[in-house]
């Protein structure tokens, strides 16, 4: 069946005159429903405060939906409008007071379980003397050093707190009597002003040892590699002038070279060397790729912590060494896919040498520890020139004997005043630097000639 007027078929039609009915009815059921009369009926319109029907509460008539065909009014310039729900900032509470974490006050005493005392003691004698931002932190970090971190973290509640005057210490009695010892050792150091003489050697050949092996006691050392003796000072003065004579010696940094009680010493030697390490994709640059480069610092870094004992007779030193020297650069060509046709680079794999040390050690003052950590990578690489770069040299890293000599120095002059130059040594920053105090307050390792090997840094 069709339509009269035209050739379409009667049920589209009808399905739409259908819908255009239904888009004038809406509008006219939605406007009595809300008690709103159309502006030629002969009641008033409803005031705007009219409460609507029974049925429909206030709150939830906001909150409906416009009904199909009837436009919801838009906010006037000036009108603010607020949200029926808060909103939250993302990634915080909607009350941060809320917590799953069982909190209190406490009693308001420290507990004492384990017998714990409170004392403070006065460091200003160290501290007024010594250069450089919160010189107490060396204080600190030698007192954990001696008594590990666990003690303090842990059962029995123990408190380690420092001030450039005052140290204040909450522990047991023992650990009180440790920490006590290690205050005097800084105290006393200051005032007689000693130090420790650093001397770093190196020797392409270890055969010096054939002479002076006789004149030395061996040391046990944990590290692998690593061997120490002792010498006395006079046997050290003749093993000094034997490698002078020698023509592969060479002494790093200054010669005389002395670090305070108590205060660290950083000897670093180091030089940049660059090399390929890759390639990067690039579509939106000629030639198609990008060579990423790398740097490897080449070179040595000696740091040394000593603190001397209450009378002068043993010393404790730190020792942390880091050598890397770069041994050979390993080429590797790499074919890149290009726009125009496909090239081959080269990018460089470096082989490293390494070697650490990280050592504690305990000697009589009247003797000279010498360390050496065998045949390893040159602290100091050779430097062969800018021809190095043209001609095939052989760039493979050295390898050496390298020494490292200490020795107890007293009455060191001037301790406030003591500078160093920083091109050769340079004394650690405070704030991180470890720094030596006291001995245990019950062994007599001071008085021994051999050295006393800890587990503890």
């Amino acid at each position: 069946m069709k339509c009269p007027w035209n050739s379409r078929p009667v049920m589209p039609c009808a399905l739409i005159a259908a819908t255009i009915l239904v888009n004038l009815i809406s509008p006219l059921e939605a406007r009595a429903q809300f008690g709103i009369k159309w502006p030629w009926s002969t009641g008033a319109a409803a005031p705007a405060t009219a409460n609507p029907p029974a049925t429909i509460s206030p709150n939830s008539a906001v909150n409906l939906p416009p009904p199909p065909g009837v436009f919801a009014p838009q906010p006037t310039a000036g009108t603010i409008t607020s949200p029926q729900t808060p909103l939250t900032p993302i990634g915080i509470d909607r009350n941060p007071l809320e917590s799953s974490v069982k909190v209190t006050k406490g009693n308001g005493t420290l507990p004492n379980d384990h017998g714990q005392i409170w004392r403070e003691y006065d460091i200003s004698p160290y501290t007024s003397v010594v250069g450089g931002e919160h010189p107490e932190q060396l204080i600190v970090d030698w007192i954990l050093r001696e008594t590990g971190t666990e003690v303090w973290f842990a059962e029995p509640l123990g408190v380690l707190s420092a001030t450039p005057t005052t140290l204040r210490v909450y522990h047991t009695p023992s650990m009180q009597a440790v920490v006590q010892g290690m205050v005097e050792q800084f105290v006393t150091s200051s005032r007689k002003g000693q130090a420790l003489s650093v001397k770093l050697i190196t020797v392409s050949s270890p055969s010096w040892r054939t002479k002076m092996l006789p004149m030395m006691k061996p040391v046990d050392v944990k590290a692998t590699g690593v061997e120490a003796w002792l010498l006395s000072k006079e046997n050290a003065a003749v093993l000094i002038g034997t490698l002078r004579e020698r023509a592969d010696f060479r002494e790093l940094g200054s010669p005389h070279q002395e670090v305070a009680s108590g205060e660290s010493l950083r000897i670093a030697r180091t030089q940049p060397r660059s090399y390929s390490r890759g390639i990067k994709m690039r579509a939106d640059s000629w030639p198609g790729y990008e060579m990423l480069s790398g740097k490897i610092d080449e070179g040595f870094s000696l740091e040394i912590s000593p603190l001397v004992a209450v009378g002068g007779k043993s010393i404790d030193t730190v020792i942390k060494c880091h050598v890397d020297q770069v041994e050979k650069m390993l080429p590797l060509v790499v074919d890149v896919p290009t726009p125009s046709q496909a090239q081959r680079v080269t990018v460089q794999v470096p082989q490293i040498v390494s070697w650490r040390l990280h050592e504690r050690f305990q000697w009589s003052s009247d003797e000279v520890l010498l360390l050496s950590c065998g045949v390893v990578a040159s602290p100091v690489p050779d430097a062969k020139g800018p021809l190095a770069k043209i001609l095939p040299l052989d760039s493979s890293a050295t390898r050496c004997d390298a020494l490292l000599m200490l020795e107890c120095k007293q009455q060191l002059q001037n301790l406030a005043s003591r500078t160093t130059s920083a091109a050769v040594a340079t004394p650690v920053p405070t704030s991180t630097a470890p720094s030596v105090i006291g001995t245990p307050p019950t062994t007599d390792n001071a008085s021994s000639n051999r050295p006393v090997i800890r587990s503890r840094f």
